[in-house]
């Protein structure tokens, strides 16, 4: 099975050279290497709900702590989480690798 990362999966456009980038921004979960890997994904494309400034229907997204509750709501993060099953990684463990770094 083929695993695609938010941006592909939402068609927001804004990963590096999207069709978006350029008005709306380059999207950190697209830039965001220390979460390359996590989940089969590209950069932070299979965590992105633990990424401050990600755009959700149309308006980038706070802080973490600001745009979790929507996010584990998101259609993408309910099929992350499916498709990983037991190895889907908890939250907490993706913000210690963003802070510690992997």
């Amino acid at each position: 099975m083929t695993k695609i990362n938010c941006w592909e999966f939402k068609k927001c456009g804004r990963e590096s050279n999207g069709d978006n980038a350029s008005v709306l921004g380059v999207c950190p979960a697209s830039t965001n290497t220390v979460l390359d890997g996590v989940h089969n994904g590209k950069d932070a494309g299979r965590a992105c709900w633990v990424v401050a400034g990600t755009m959700c229907n149309g308006k980038v997204q706070g802080l973490f702590a600001q745009k979790y509750n929507d996010c584990k709501l998101c259609d993408f993060y309910q099929k992350v989480k499916e498709e990983e099953g037991k190895d889907f990684l908890i939250t907490v463990d993706l913000i210690k690798m963003i802070e510690y770094g992997k």
